[in-house]
């Protein structure tokens, strides 16, 4: 009886999951339907939902090796699947084949994306990310989206800007970029009263023109891996920008085993 009482999932961080795949899902409908702007607001309330269940989680003490791999299968297909094919939808599918070239680029970019982060699960710095992580990538692109319809601008008129922004956020999320993860930053601490006036002011700037002032904040945090890395890096290598910078907790476990054999073997 006791075991039965084990099994199952936590319903509350799985359900805030859910609702970010619903999300994704919403979006790469409303682009099939010619809604850009919908399916651009969708991916940021995809965002949120992301950003709230991992949190939610770990305040109720409800983490789970299924919640962990629930939401790297939600985040492939609100941050990956979804930002392509309403990119793809709005303005790359006159390119043809370098249309669709620069949505895949995307959606591998974000698969390699997340498998890389989830072996680097406990031995990765958390205070950067290992290249641009999905959640802002798909900002950038999604963003850039919502810009073009703000302001009445036919997609397939940018189709080459339009798939450059998404090819080279794929791009990002692959190479070795560092990007500050902000998980240094002391949540539960005081605060001067100026900082709540300058929380805000953000506040009001980002509500007088949402679609701008979003893609214009994560368009300059995807320029800051690069600029960061470079200013930290005395000398540029290829292993700076792409490759295995690091290694990955799958190689490190194999390394250790052949280790382990080598030394049984010698004695």
């Amino acid at each position: 009886m006791s075991d039965q009482k084990r099994k199952g999932i936590y319903l509350l961080p799985n359900l805030l999951t859910t609702a970010g795949l619903f999300s994704g899902f919403f979006a790469v409908v409303s682009s099939m339907n010619g809604r850009f702007e919908a399916a651009a607001v969708a991916i940021f309330v995809a965002m949120i939902f992301d950003g709230l269940d991992g949190r939610v989680a770990r305040m109720t003490n409800t983490q789970s090796d299924f919640g962990a791999e629930y939401d790297s299968m939600a985040d492939m297909v609100s941050f990956g699947m979804a930002p392509a094919l309403v990119a793809y939808n709005w303005g790359l599918t006159e390119l043809g084949k370098l249309g669709w070239l620069a949505a895949f680029i995307y959606v591998a970019g974000a698969a390699l994306r997340l498998a890389r982060f989830n072996t680097q699960v406990g031995i990765a710095d958390k205070r950067f990310f290992q290249g641009l992580a999905s959640p802002a990538a798909a900002a950038v692109v999604s963003g850039l989206v919502w810009v073009g319809v703000e302001y009445d601008a036919v997609g397939t008129d940018y189709g080459l800007i339009v798939a450059a922004v998404t090819g080279l956020a794929g791009l990002l999320m692959v190479s070795n970029f560092k990007y500050n993860s902000f998980k240094e930053v002391n949540w539960h601490g005081k605060v001067p009263f100026v900082g709540l006036l300058l929380v805000l002011l953000i506040f009001v700037v980002v509500a007088t023109e949402p679609a701008l002032v979003l893609f214009l904040v994560f368009a300059l945090y995807a320029l800051a891996g690069p600029i960061n890395t470079f200013r930290t890096v005395e000398k540029v290598t290829l292993d700076d920008v792409v490759g295995d910078h690091e290694e990955d907790a799958d190689f490190n476990a194999d390394k250790k085993k052949n280790n382990e054999s080598v030394d049984i073997k010698k004695e």
